[in-house]
């Protein structure tokens, strides 16, 4: 019998590459379906997602911090308890809402180019989740140090591409507790061993989002 690798009859040799092309468009089409039924890059012509495509995804876990060694956790509760310059006001309010579930949001990250992550804890009434201070805590020979206070009520801080941002809503007369007329937010730069504001931003809310336009009179 003669080898496939040297010359043989046309009948075989055609008989051979018409199984190889099968082959080829089988495997090609099944890629293609595979890609289809997985959602890959190919060509969508339904248009984006709706919400009931997507209502049973997981989302992904939070990512992992990018420096593990900067990153070291605080029991926030005790740390505003103990500090001196958290008002009294503010600590008579620091108690479980229900359970042992504390109002209090706590943020890490890098805003005073220290080698440990700085600590943003927010304090926030039980009741309606209204912002009643905001507090910076950076680390200093073994020992988080408030470097930052604001108790101006409604207030939240957040971190927010390096630097610290406070946001005070503020209140018109006649606005009710649940429904300010805007907000003020100020970026703080860490300089000098203190955070130092930027320039502010103030932003009005809209008075008819949500609301049903109140009839015309007749003439």
């Amino acid at each position: 019998m003669r080898g496939l690798t040297g010359p043989g009859p046309e009948p075989a040799r055609g008989s051979l590459l018409a199984v190889i092309a099968a082959v080829a468009s089988v495997t090609a089409l099944a890629l293609f379906a595979a890609a289809c039924g997985t959602g890959g890059t190919g060509a969508r012509d339904e248009g984006p997602a709706h919400a009931s495509a997507v209502a049973g995804a997981v989302a992904s876990p939070s990512p992992s911090p990018s420096d593990p060694d900067k990153y070291r956790k605080v029991d926030a509760v005790r740390l505003l308890k103990q500090d001196p310059d958290v008002s009294a006001a503010v600590k008579r309010e620091l108690k479980p809402c229900s359970g042992d579930e504390y109002p209090v949001d706590v943020s890490y990250g890098d805003l005073t180019g220290n080698s440990v992550d700085d600590v943003v804890v927010n304090v926030l009434t039980c009741a309606d989740a209204v912002g009643i201070g905001s507090y910076v805590y950076r680390e200093e020979s073994g020992v988080f140090k408030n470097v930052f206070r604001t108790e101006e009520s409604p207030v939240y801080a957040e971190i927010d591409q390096g630097r610290l941002s406070v946001t005070r809503q503020y209140y018109e007369k006649g606005d009710p507790i649940s429904s300010p007329s805007g907000e003020i937010v100020t970026p703080y730069t860490w300089k000098t061993g203190r955070f130092a504001p930027g320039k502010s931003v103030r932003n009005e809310y809209s008075k008819s989002a949500g609301e049903v336009p109140s009839p015309v009179p007749d003439d």
